[in-house]
């Protein structure tokens, strides 16, 4: 008994393919048969022969590719060039296989393949055999041309979707996305975003914050890259446009325009900064980013796990706009140096460690803020300065008019004078081309003398502060103590005890913060700040009073044997 024939399936119809393809994924129908006459015509190339004059053809209405070589009809065929040979057929033979034709012509042949056109493929093969010489080759195409229409449709899926994602998120850079913590790859956080994933680089992750995987986190579009593998998003949560979004976000007034954002200074999880202006009278800027009892800057505050905000007022005036920005620290006045673009700012005594801010914060966040160099000073240290340069500058031997004059222009010792051109010099009233030379070889004497009074005086200096810090508690007064507050300026001392808080333990025993905000003029805002620096102080006082009352038991201890 004969074998039984070996089944073969028919050739899958490509149509309903690729419109779902085309529907679900959003890719273009004719870009898809495109992609696959191109890729299927290079597959029939590799298996027929590279040299073919192959091409390949969507049938729209059998739902397949096609595939035809063309020869071109000549007087002889080139034999001795394989290249040309395979793809020609002479005149002569065309007109034994009853083909009219001239020289010149093409002639379309169809490959066929599949396993439905195995009749045509054998009626073609006994007729034109001799001349195409495919009959070997037929078979196991069609499985490679099955194979390579499924790799094309997957591949131009991924692309597509890869293309799409990158549409959708290229115009999303410099937006707030959210998304879903996936993992974490050699510190970066990587993020589900719904239909991409995106990577939150360490250098844009923010000190304080730490995540694990399923947790929800809100961050800026930093950039969105077209790579190879797929758009890379890259997101950041340290980055001050961060802040300035979420402002828009929680602020109306902000997101009309009506309140405008106008510079973010930001040290991610510790401190920002930013300066608001208003386009309409009506409106205050800073309490509308601040909000109904603060609950709009707490909002995004909460958003940035407890990172403080400073929000002042924007002014044209760059003077005014540093002093806003060096707030909560009063500020006695301003010197500008507008070619250098830098300012001295001068503070009271009790204001220099607050309007430096620990670590220097809250003066180098004034400074990103403004954009000027800023040098803080006491008005103490400004008059010993003062003091140093009018004893420095009138060493040299010059009058007492042209040191003053010298002091004016920003010289502060002989050093500054030595390292002056000449040019500048003469141009002061006093000094002439006959006595400059002198001036300056008598401040290249004085700087070492200046040298040595700097550090006497920085000794000095230091040795006061340390004691005034050891003096014991109980020495000071009321006053003394208010001013060890971080904060509190005279001012408000005088504010306080009006209101009744005339000391630390007052402002201490007060539960109600928004009331010592109010009955102080101080507002709620700084009436929080001074009380928590008012416990961080008692702590302090306590901690030191403990350490001086053990230093003078055991200094009178070992006094006592010796009276004896």
């Amino acid at each position: 008994m004969a074998a039984p024939k070996e089944q073969q399936l028919p050739t899958l119809n490509l149509n309903m393919i690729l419109d779902q393809v085309a529907k679900d994924k959003g890719i273009e129908r004719d870009v898809l048969v495109d992609t696959l006459q191109n890729a299927i015509a290079q597959a029939a190339k590799k298996h027929f022969g590279p040299d073919r004059a192959i091409e390949a053809v969507y049938n729209e209405e059998k739902g397949v590719v096609e595939v035809f070589q063309t020869l071109t009809v000549v007087e002889r065929v080139e034999i001795e060039d394989p290249i040309k040979s395979v793809n020609q057929i002479s005149i002569e033979d065309a007109g034994k296989k009853g083909i009219e034709a001239e020289i010149g012509d093409e002639l379309l042949f169809q490959i066929f393949y599949r396993p439905e056109d195995e009749e045509e493929a054998r009626v073609q093969d006994e007729r034109y055999g001799d001349i195409l010489r495919l009959k070997t080759y037929r078979k196991s195409f069609g499985r490679i041309a099955a194979q390579t229409a499924k790799q094309v449709i997957i591949q131009r899926t991924r692309d597509a979707e890869r293309e799409n994602v990158f549409n959708d998120y290229k115009d999303r850079k410099g937006e707030i996305v959210s998304g879903i913590v996936l993992r974490f790859e050699r510190g970066n956080i990587i993020v589900n975003l719904g239909r991409a994933e995106a990577v939150l680089p360490v250098r844009e992750q923010t000190p304080r914050e730490s995540y694990r995987a399923g947790d929800r986190v809100q961050a800026f579009v930093l950039d969105v890259l077209r790579e190879s593998k797929g758009p890379q998003i890259i997101l950041s949560r340290a980055s001050p446009e961060l802040v300035r979004k979420l402002f828009e976000m929680e602020v109306p007034e902000i997101a009309e325009g009506v309140v405008v954002i106008e510079a973010v200074a930001r040290e991610p999880g510790g401190r920002t900064k930013i300066a608001v202006a208003s386009r309409d009278n009506d409106v205050d800027p800073v309490g509308a980013c601040v909000g109904m009892k603060g609950s709009r800057v707490q909002a995004v505050v909460q958003e940035l796990r407890g990172e403080k905000i400073d929000i002042v007022p924007w002014d044209e005036d760059p003077a005014r706009f540093v002093v806003n920005a060096l707030q909560p620290a009063e500020v006695t006045r301003v010197l500008l140096d507008e070619q250098n673009k830098a300012m001295e700012i001068i503070v009271p005594d009790d204001q220099l460690s607050l309007a430096i801010g620990r670590r220097g914060q809250n003066v180098r966040l004034a400074a990103q803020l403004t954009g000027w160099k800023l040098d803080i000073n006491s008005e103490t240290r400004v008059k010993e300065l003062r003091e140093f340069a009018q004893r420095s500058l009138t060493a040299i031997g010059m009058p007492e008019a042209t040191v003053e004059l010298l002091y004016a222009h920003g010289f502060r010792s002989a050093k500054d004078f030595a390292n002056a051109s000449t040019e500048v010099l003469l141009q002061m009233p006093g000094i002439t081309p006959e006595n400059v030379e002198r001036y300056l070889e008598s401040a290249r004497n004085q700087i070492g003398k200046d040298e040595e009074e700097l550090a006497r005086l920085d000794r000095e200096r230091e040795e006061a502060r340390l004691a005034e810090a050891r003096r014991h508690p109980s020495e000071l007064t009321q006053a003394e103590r208010l001013l060890r507050v971080r904060g509190i300026s005279e001012r408000n001392i005088e504010q306080m005890a009006n209101a009744g808080y005339k000391t630390v333990e007052d402002i201490h025993n007060e539960p109600d913060v928004v009331k010592f905000g109010e009955a102080t003029g101080l507002g709620v805002k700084k009436g929080k700040q001074v009380k928590a620096a008012v416990e961080h102080y008692l702590q302090e006082e306590a901690r030191l009073k403990a350490d001086l009352d053990a230093q003078r038991a055991a200094q009178g201890a070992a006094i006592s044997p010796q009276a004896g």
